[in-house]
């Protein structure tokens, strides 16, 4: 069993990233399970360059350390994805949460939450970030993800249950058996059968493979596998 995930636990009120923070403790030797959270972050990131931002109090902002970082966790994205998505619908029962590929977690068509892992391998550790929107009403989203993105609940002060939450959820599922990850993310795959394009081309979402990575199926049917690191969905 993977060891628990919550302890040490430091938190802040306001941060530039909880990931920033998590990765200098991190190098300097904070040990597994150590778990990062703020009220509010001023330089929240997500893949690619992106920003991430949620009024103060308004969503679960999580970084966990992770180590050693060993093989076995090969499928790394994908178990926290789960993680993420457990425990969502534990602090929200009866919805149900769905994955897109690599890394945004989706309620009802709708992003509810982002996930951003920073590895080091060399070094054995990774951080594992997590971006939960618990109370953010529809008009104090950008006005660009109105339309796109959601929260867990109206109103209700809830971070506190999140965190303990996913800290035990990350512990049961980067335990997990690989093949047991696979087939959990599967049922959840919120882009199979759908259109999607990259830069370098389009096609349909046909699932993922053994390592993880989403294949696509070509107009002339053959298939390619994409890396998270290789491709940017421009739109699906």
């Amino acid at each position: 069993m993977e060891a628990r995930f919550g302890t040490p636990h430091r938190h802040y009120r306001r941060t530039d990233s909880t990931n920033t923070r998590a990765r200098e403790l991190a190098a300097a030797g904070a040990p597994h399970g150590t778990i990062v959270t703020a009220d509010e972050q001023t330089a929240g990131r997500g893949r690619q360059g992106r920003t991430w931002t949620a009024p103060p109090g308004s969503a679960l902002l999580y970084s966990a350390v992770l180590r050693p970082l060993e093989p076995r966790h090969s499928v790394l994205p994908l178990s926290v994805a789960l993680a993420v998505c457990e425990t969502a619908e534990r602090l929200r029962p009866g919805v149900e949460c769905k994955v897109k590929w690599p890394n945004d977690i989706h309620l009802e068509g709708r992003k509810l939450a982002g996930i951003l892992i920073e590895a080091r391998p060399q070094d054995g550790w990774a951080v594992l970030g997590v971006g939960l929107n618990l109370t953010i009403s529809q008009d104090e989203f950008p006005e660009e993800l109105r339309e796109r993105a959601t929260s867990l609940f109206p109103a209700a002060d809830r971070a506190s249950e999140a965190s303990a939450s996913l800290s035990s959820a990350l512990a049961q599922w980067l335990a997990a058996d690989e093949s047991y990850v696979l087939a959990a993310w599967r049922k959840r795959d919120a882009l199979r059968g759908r259109e999607v394009s990259w830069e370098k081309g389009s096609g349909v979402a046909d699932g993922i493979d053994e390592r993880g990575h989403l294949v696509v199926r070509l107009a002339d049917g053959d298939r390619v596998a994409l890396g998270a690191g290789d491709v940017h969905l421009t739109s699906f």
